[in-house]
């Protein structure tokens, strides 16, 4: 882990890609044995408790991807600048709101209150992971990314993949996931620690991240979770358990196409940020082939998809893997468009995703038949249509000119990174 913040050079980056993948796998693998080995140890009912928390996390936490991407653009521009203030202000933030959301998720999604304390907790430590991968990801040093990915991946599942196992319930299972979250934050504040190429004076020059500039990237984070995760929290509402348990299990190939590309995204913001926009076209491509690969592999083996994402009881639903597969492969695309737009300052980049949360609402909640397939069918037209409003969309009209107001620090339009 020798990098520094002028980046890897072309020979490097390679290597720093495939570190990335291969801690994103690890991240992404991890993510989905924890509903795997809950569909094997848990009943239905606590099956889709498990399955609700894990997505109020995925939607309360994004504040840490938002805070992510905000300071990995802001890094990119300005190494070393602080973070501090605003990490703490963040996760406070984004922990209070699931606190002010208590009485809403205990009436309609049935959950307990120690749950929900639970819930509040895991969003803090999440959020305050998102600095150091912010900064390590702004300064590109990909290799010391892959290190913190893998070991926050190793706090907030492996805790609770072992407890399943050892026979936990669902709230001691969730403890465990709770303790083990925060075991990890000091090693990887230590692996972030500061590269030697940035001194104290590059510090105290740089201007520090504003709370504005992490609610903007933030905010279309949570849009683009919220409209993607949306359909398993309806399916939760609208659902008996045994129907709702059977939604979860197909949400996990949801977010396996989702998810899978994820690396080229992170490999691409810091060039983004520094007004390489010609990367926009690549990374859209190698996303787009990435989900048409994944939705192919789901129609060839969509039986065995389901059965090992949830045990041999689900594998009769492995007719309806292609669209999940489809939907999560079509907002990969909008999660790669987002960057792109956060990237060249877009003053609204989450506002197409919005209405599409809100149109995936209404035609759930008042339109269409609450069964599986009604939902399902739901989820899979609202990616379709946000990804084709997304991906055709114009640019910001401050990207044309992001080169000239943006300084490279140091990065070389030849390396061709991306994603």
């Amino acid at each position: 882990m020798t990098e520094t913040t002028a980046g890897p050079t072309p020979g490097r980056l390679g290597a720093a890609g495939a570190a990335v993948a291969v801690a994103a796998m690890v991240t992404n693998g991890l993510a989905y044995l924890l509903p795997m080995v809950g569909a094997r140890h848990l009943a239905a009912e606590e099956l889709s408790v498990l399955a609700t928390v894990l997505a109020l996390v995925a939607i309360a936490g994004v504040a840490g991807v938002g805070l992510q991407m905000a300071v990995a653009v802001h890094r990119a521009r300005q190494p070393g600048a602080p973070t501090v203030r605003v990490t703490l202000v963040t996760a406070t933030v984004a922990a209070g709101a699931v606190v002010l959301a208590a009485p809403l998720m205990v009436t309609a999604l049935r959950l307990s209150l120690t749950v929900v304390a639970l819930v509040a907790a895991t969003t803090f430590a999440v959020v305050l992971a998102g600095r150091w991968l912010g900064e390590l990801q702004g300064e590109q040093r990909f290799l010391r990314l892959a290190w913190a990915m893998g070991v926050f991946a190793v706090g907030r599942y492996t805790g609770m993949i072992v407890a399943l196992v050892l026979g936990a319930d669902v709230v001691d299972t969730l403890v465990a996931g709770l303790v083990t979250a925060y075991l990890v934050l000091p090693v990887l504040a230590w692996i972030a620690r500061p590269a030697s190429t940035i001194d104290d004076a590059t510090v105290s020059a740089g201007t520090a991240l504003q709370i504005r500039q992490v609610m903007s990237a933030g905010t279309a984070a949570l849009a683009m979770l919220m409209v993607s995760y949306a359909d398993l929290i309806f399916a939760r509402q609208l659902l008996s358990p045994a129907d709702s348990g059977a939604y979860s299990v197909g949400t996990v190939l949801t977010k396996g196409a989702l998810w899978a590309p994820q690396v080229i995204t992170v490999l691409a913001l810091p060039r983004l940020a520094a007004g390489d926009s010609r990367l926009r076209t690549i990374m859209l491509a190698i996303v787009g082939a990435c989900g048409a690969v994944l939705v192919a592999a789901s129609v060839l083996a969509g039986d065995f998809a389901f059965r090992l994402a949830g045990g041999e009881d689900y594998a009769s639903l492995g007719e309806y893997a292609p669209f999940f597969a489809a939907t999560g492969a079509l907002y990969a695309l909008v999660f790669a468009v987002v960057n792109a737009k956060i990237a060249a300052g877009a003053r609204w980049p989450s506002a197409p995703l919005w209405v599409a949360a809100g149109v995936l609402a209404v035609l759930t909640m008042a339109v269409a038949p609450r069964t599986f397939q009604g939902i399902m069918w739901c989820a899979l037209g609202t990616a379709a249509v946000t990804a084709l409003v997304m991906v055709l969309g114009p640019l910001p009209r401050n990207s044309r000119r992001a080169s000239s107001t943006c300084p490279a620090e140091g990065l070389s339009p030849s390396t061709g990174a991306v994603g």
